[in-house]
């Protein structure tokens, strides 16, 4: 399948003070050029840091996909003195699709270009809506007749507020045109507060203007993301309505590597808690999906990797951040994972006990075959399993023991040998001991601490039909029976859109406590 590439709007986050708006202002492409040469292996500050050179999104867009910024002459598109770039001497026409854009919306409010003060999220959206027009004009200059205005679509890629600026164009219609808006074809979101920002366990107060520091209290939230009937159902603001923008299409990189954050001398971190970035907790940097009478429709793809909301070890200058990113743009397939509970075990001493409580934390690590970054990273020690308690895991609806964990887009495209469609990865799967409480105390018999009901890496081996209507190649191994290798063949089901739907069976166990059921995998073409 031959690429399909489109603009890339990149959308900066939150800039609070003056010099930090001139910083901004000074950067040509507000952080989206910077890159990193060191990781956080271990869930703590303590442990060494090492090295990993990531040269940075703009530069691998531009090595592995051919994306260009849009400068010339020292001047941005936006300029009205802005002439597009010859081509062996001739004059040239608008932009190619194969483009990078920054956002610069806070170029006005600095010193250097404007009066230094900062604007309301509802300014910044409106001029997203007027840049993508601008950008869609310039592209089908650069196209000629090859391209028609309706045919024009860009990626937009935000970073923290960078998302809530999007999430208004396309949610709110006093603030962007519907032309603007069916020009999008996918958002990616890194660290955004998609369910505002809290301060010591409480959301921002609508009354902290200062800075515009509110646009992250729910009270404007729902006014600028066009959410009060949903926010009075749900008292949340992380929806996306059907309406808006298609669920599937926004993708959501969570960071959960707070230790890391130094801003404010630390005490963001501090503020934020455990479970965040150092700045956005984790349980609010997703977005879910309502139809139009309300209901939860699910969750927007989503990932997790152990980063920080910036800085060195910050989410936007990360390989496996990155990795999702192009994965997501220029995939081939699309893989949601779940694991489905089919039985809990309790231990011996408390089978006979009526009212048992206890909260079982879902981990994952997934990464492609020989790699050395994960796709997905949930951990108990780094805040971001999934959780359930025990009394959802007994209901039998698939609300309660139906747990999503990640998904992950997988990429043929850059393999060296065209021969080999397979497309492998694997999957640490552990699922930990909880604590337990009879009546609302904590049961101390026994204490199972750091211990796990199940733990297992699984190997997946997936090969897409060859032709529209053809068999996927399938094949699993535990690593507990069958050492680095996916060789069993494994059936599956067709799902309703052309998916198929896979079922590997944990390896069966009667230990107390215990855990039975199966990793779920729910696969798809991609673009």
């Amino acid at each position: 399948m031959a690429e399909t590439y489109y603009p890339i709007i990149y959308v900066r986050g939150y800039a609070m003070t003056e010099a930090e708006r001139n910083e901004t202002a000074v950067d040509p492409f507000c952080g989206f050029n910077l890159g990193s040469t060191v990781y956080r292996a271990g869930p703590s500050r303590q442990d060494p840091a090492k090295k990993f050179v990531f040269e940075s999104p703009l530069l691998r867009l531009a090595a592995e996909h051919g994306y260009s910024d849009v400068y010339e002459n020292g001047l941005d598109i936006m300029d009205p003195d802005w002439r597009p770039r010859s081509i062996d001497g001739q004059p040239g026409r608008g932009i190619p699709p194969r483009s990078v854009v920054i956002y610069r919306y806070y170029d006005e409010g600095s010193a250097w270009f404007g009066n230094g003060k900062s604007q309301p999220i509802e300014h910044y959206c409106q001029g997203l809506s007027e840049l993508i027009l601008r950008v869609r004009e310039l592209v089908l200059a650069h196209q000629g007749e090859a391209m028609k205005a309706a045919d024009f679509r860009c990626y937009l890629v935000a970073h923290s507020m960078g998302g809530l600026v999007v999430r208004g164009m396309l949610q709110n219609p006093r603030l962007g045109s519907e032309e603007a808006r069916r020009a999008v074809d996918k958002v990616f979101t890194y660290a955004t507060p998609h369910n505002g920002i809290e301060v010591a366990g409480r959301n921002v107060p609508s009354w902290m203007g200062l800075n515009e520091i509110n646009t992250f209290s729910h009270e404007r939230m729902k006014d600028y993301l066009n959410l009060d009937a949903v926010y009075l159902r749900y008292q949340r603001v992380d929806f996306l309505p059907s309406r808006s923008f298609p669920l599937e299409r926004f993708f959501c990189m969570v960071g959960t590597n707070r230790s890391d954050y130094d801003a404010a001398l630390g005490l963001s971190r501090t503020f934020a808690g455990h479970g965040s970035d150092g700045l956005v907790k984790v349980g609010n940097a997703s977005v879910w999906g309502v139809d139009e009478q309300g209901n939860i429709a699910g969750t927007a793809p989503t990932a997790y990797c152990y980063r920080s909301h910036s800085g060195p070890f910050g989410i936007v200058n990360s390989e496996e951040a990155y990795q999702n990113l192009s994965r997501f743009l220029f995939g081939d397939v699309r893989v949601d994972l779940w694991v489905q509970v089919d039985e809990v075990r309790l231990p011996a001493a408390l089978e006979d006990q009526a009212e048992v409580q206890a909260l079982y934390q879902f981990e994952l690590l997934a990464r492609p075959r020989g790699k050395r970054w994960y796709l997905s990273r949930r951990t108990s020690e780094e805040d971001s399993p999934a959780c359930r308690s025990h009394q959802e895991l007994l209901r039998k609806d698939s609300a309660g023991n139906l747990v999503y964990l990640s998904t992950v887009f997988l990429s043929n495209r850059s393999k060296v040998s065209n021969a080999d469609r397979t497309l492998a990865y694997a999957m640490d799967v552990a699922v930990r001991v909880p604590d337990y409480l009879i009546e609302k105390r904590f049961w101390p018999d026994q204490h199972f601490e750091g211990s796990h009901l199940f733990r297992d890496s699984l190997q997946i081996s997936l090969e897409p039909p060859a032709a529209a209507g053809g068999e996927w190649g399938v094949k699993h191994g535990w690593e507990s029976q069958q050492v680095g290798q996916a060789t069993r063949k494994l059936s599956y089901t067709q799902v309703k859109g052309g998916g198929i739907r896979i079922e590997v069976p944990l390896p069966k166990s009667q230990r107390k406590p215990g855990l039975d059921g199966r990793i779920v995998l729910m696969v798809s073409a991609w673009n």
